[in-house]
């Protein structure tokens, strides 16, 4: 049986004093991803899912320690590379599981179809169909933003830290392959949401970097603001 790892996630909404205090901070002391080539970030895309009683938006609403969310990811608007991944939180805590899928099988989740062939392979996509034809499932919002990544991992640290601006809640989800798209920005000009990941430690180092006044965690939750964005739920 695959063994399920759960890391540790919080988030910090940061004014744009507050990031540029982060930045460098954690610049000095944490490498680039090498995946942010050029000007240091890149595009993130999602295509998140819920059921008709749009279960996944009420946990977000009600506080729920125990959820997942089903979404379709892309990189910089690039087709090359399309995952669909559910996202779990138990306990405060969260996983990750993916498998590829093809533009075709893509596509048809879009118009809310289960794909006519799903490999075996792809036992994220077997779940979601179940779902989609239990629950009803389908396409909710898009979740578009830029992500500047940084990596920490000495010894047996796994830490990350990521700063996303520019978050869009974009409604039309059939706009999601579209190399540009249209949507509403959900927080204020200039704030940036911090995200720090890590396993089962954060390194001193790394924690004493975090140190700035009026900084405290969130619950913030990109799907569930953009949802509210989108839908007026």
């Amino acid at each position: 049986m695959e063994q399920i790892r759960y890391r540790h996630e919080y988030k910090y909404p940061l004014t744009r004093g507050q990031a540029l205090i982060e930045d460098a901070k954690i610049s000095a002391l944490m490498s680039r991803d090498v995946h942010a080539v050029g000007e240091g970030f890149y595009n993130i895309r999602s295509l998140y899912f819920d059921d008709y009683e749009n279960s996944c938006y009420m946990d977000n609403e009600n506080g729920v320690d125990n959820r997942e969310k089903y979404r379709i990811r892309i990189y910089n608007h690039s087709l090359e590379r399309i995952s669909l991944e559910v996202k779990r939180k138990i306990r405060g805590k969260t996983s990750k599981k993916s498998c590829l899928i093809s533009q075709k099988q893509c596509r048809q989740l879009m118009d809310g179809q289960i794909p006519d062939e799903i490999s075996p392979a792809q036992q994220t996509l077997h779940k979601l169909a179940y779902l989609m034809a239990v629950r009803l499932m389908r396409p909710a919002v898009i979740v578009d933003y830029d992500r500047v990544p940084y990596v920490y991992r000495p010894g047996d640290a796994n830490v990350r830290v990521t700063f996303d601006s520019n978050i869009k809640s974009v409604g039309n989800v059939h706009s999601f392959l579209d190399k540009e798209i249209q949507g509403r920005g959900v927080l204020p000009a200039g704030y940036v949401l911090m995200e720090v990941k890590f396993d089962s430690f954060l390194p001193d180092e790394v924690h004493g970097l975090l140190q700035l006044d009026g900084l405290t965690a969130s619950t913030f939750s990109k799907y569930y603001l953009c949802r509210k964005f989108a839908s007026g739920l």
